[in-house]
């Protein structure tokens, strides 16, 4: 599984393929020593490949990394500073019941970035779980490439969330829980401009670790708390037990719907310290016909929340906070506390 594509648009995957005939990716300083050089590769969105190889440089240093450690850094790079990345979100708002007036004017219900959008553009209709657009006279809205007056929008929990495009941004309707919000994206956001890149430990064997996937007796719903409130459940059929100095230490997975890696949802001790405060997100393989996983801590990244404050990510359970550090993986993005 690709832990960076996903077809709806939750806080946890690169939500959609990088969208054709906009910015390229930009050029990152190169601003860390080795051992926390931001994560690159010469890829199809115009880095140069000498930059590129300075900025893998303190994430490939040892003799014989996985097969595909470097498509994996670029993939995980383009799910933040992509064109359709975390870098580029500019705004949520969430949606009341009724009429929601959207434009950059700042009496709408939803204010738009300044320079970027209309006055106003139209108006979203919230009625119940369903959202329709209405746009304003003289706007350009776009569905599929098609020009639209108005269209019903599926929210990023169907296969095939809508794209309502008013360039150059693009919104697209979020459920959470009973609420449903209205996520916004600028592929020429600031952030995403000025994206100073991915910081990590350098790939270290060692947290390459094995073990073993236990089930449950009966499969459970694991409920987690969101950074912006309430809980999300996920299907959970077991647990990976390894071990770490002589311990046994367990995490308890996560299974999304129409996939089949294991998602996992932790906390260390580097926590709040050299990695993201509230924790980190992990795949792992589903395990072999004798139970066996591989848990690849290297792998282990940043959640959506750690680069944009519009993003509305699960947090880790109790039961999978680490006792220990992890030196491995992902630090905190730059510039955060």
């Amino acid at each position: 599984m690709d832990p960076f594509r996903n077809r709806r648009d939750p806080d946890r995957f690169q939500p959609l393929p990088s969208a054709p005939n906009s910015m390229p990716l930009p050029s990152f300083p190169q601003r860390w020593p080795a051992s926390e050089s931001g994560l690159t590769l010469r890829f199809a969105l115009g880095l140069s490949l000498g930059l590129a190889l300075i900025l893998l440089s303190g994430c490939t240093s040892v003799p014989n990394p996985p097969t595909d450690w470097a498509a994996w850094k670029a993939k995980r790079l383009e799910s933040v500073a992509g064109t359709n990345g975390w870098s580029t979100l500019v705004g949520l708002f969430w949606l009341k019941e009724g009429s929601n007036s959207a434009g950059s004017d700042p009496t709408n219900d939803a204010v738009l970035p300044a320079g970027r959008a209309a006055p106003h553009v139209g108006n979203f209709t919230r009625s119940g779980d369903r959202v329709r657009f209405d746009a304003a006279p003289g706007i350009t809205a776009r569905v599929d490439g098609r020009r639209v007056e108005f269209a019903p929008l599926e929210n990023d929990r169907s296969n095939a969330p809508t794209r309502l495009s008013l360039p150059p941004l693009t919104l697209v309707v979020i459920e959470r829980g009973e609420r449903l919000g209205l996520r916004v994206r600028d592929p020429e956001s600031p952030a995403r401009v000025h994206f100073p890149g991915i910081r990590c430990f350098p790939y270290d064997p060692a947290w390459r670790i094995e073990g073993r996937f236990e089930p449950f007796p009966e499969p459970r719903t694991l409920r987690v708390p969101s950074l912006i409130g309430g809980t999300q459940d996920y299907a959970s059929p077991g647990a990976l037990v390894f071990e770490h100095q002589g311990h046994p230490y367990r995490l308890d997975v996560a299974v999304e719907p129409g996939e089949t890696d294991y998602f996992i949802l932790f906390r260390d001790d580097t926590a709040g310290r050299t990695t993201y405060p509230s924790g980190r997100f992990l795949y792992v393989a589903p395990p072999d016909p004798s139970g066996r996983v591989t848990l690849d801590f290297n792998r282990a990244y940043t959640p959506p929340c750690g680069f944009t404050a519009f993003a509305t990510c699960p947090l880790p359970p109790r039961q999978n906070r680490l006792p220990f550090p992890i030196p491995a993986g992902e630090l905190k993005p730059e510039g955060h506390p």
